[in-house]
């Protein structure tokens, strides 16, 4: 039997999809480590949302630098990993939507990219990117039941604008060399349908056997 390859595998989608949930569930039973986006102890959420133009900057800083600490531990951790969003998104999907939607100075989203660019020449990129996704209308419900404060005023418009950027970097990785597994998670409830969960397990299983993935 091959030896079983060492897997970096990050969950991507929008605010309130079920990215932490499903990467606590696959860590807890695949026994990897996992990787939390830092938003309880972020100082610039309840700010943001108050105000997007003025912490817009400070909030991606924020969110790059600390990704970009776990992904340094990933790409040094012997043993299969799995990370709650991607390094990706800050750049692709918040920066690139708060920079069109005049949320982000001209300025500050070159500087952003810039600092972006050189970051992630030094990381290892995802070996499979699970990208879930749903109705706007459902991450709303989602997003208030799971009552953070501070999420209460996310506009459904800024929702919506995010859905359509992630639907258009999804489908641009998917032409480069990410390989990615897209779940609709309208009917998907990975916690209390272990179904679901299992045929996710079942996929990762088989990539842990694969020869030729980079085990660099």
């Amino acid at each position: 039997m091959p030896e079983k390859r060492k897997l970096f595998i990050a969950i991507a989608g929008n605010i309130g999809v079920g990215k932490t949930t499903l990467t606590r569930l696959l860590s807890e039973e695949l026994g990897w480590r996992a990787y939390y986006e830092k938003v309880i102890d972020n100082p610039y959420l309840p700010l943001f949302y108050d105000d997007m133009p003025r912490w817009s900057f400070h909030l991606q800083i924020f969110f790059l630098s600390n990704r970009f600490k776990s992904q340094k531990e990933i790409t040094e951790w012997p043993d299969s990993c799995i990370q709650d969003r991607t390094i990706y998104e800050d750049v692709e999907i918040f920066a690139r939507t708060l920079h069109e939607g005049g949320n982000m100075t001209d300025m500050d989203y070159f500087n952003y990219r810039e600092l972006f660019s050189t970051m992630v020449e030094y990381l290892r990129k995802p070996d499979l990117i699970i990208y879930l996704d749903a109705p706007v209308e459902m991450l709303v419900e989602r997003i208030l039941k799971r009552g953070r404060d501070y999420e209460r005023t996310i506009d459904p418009d800024y929702l919506r604008l995010l859905s359509s950027a992630y639907d258009r970097w999804i489908n641009e990785a998917e032409q480069s060399d990410f390989k990615i597994i897209r779940v609709d998670t309208t009917h998907k409830n990975f916690e209390e349908n272990r179904v679901d969960l299992m045929n996710l397990i079942e996929q990762i299983r088989e990539m842990e056997n694969q020869t030729w993935l980079d085990v660099d």
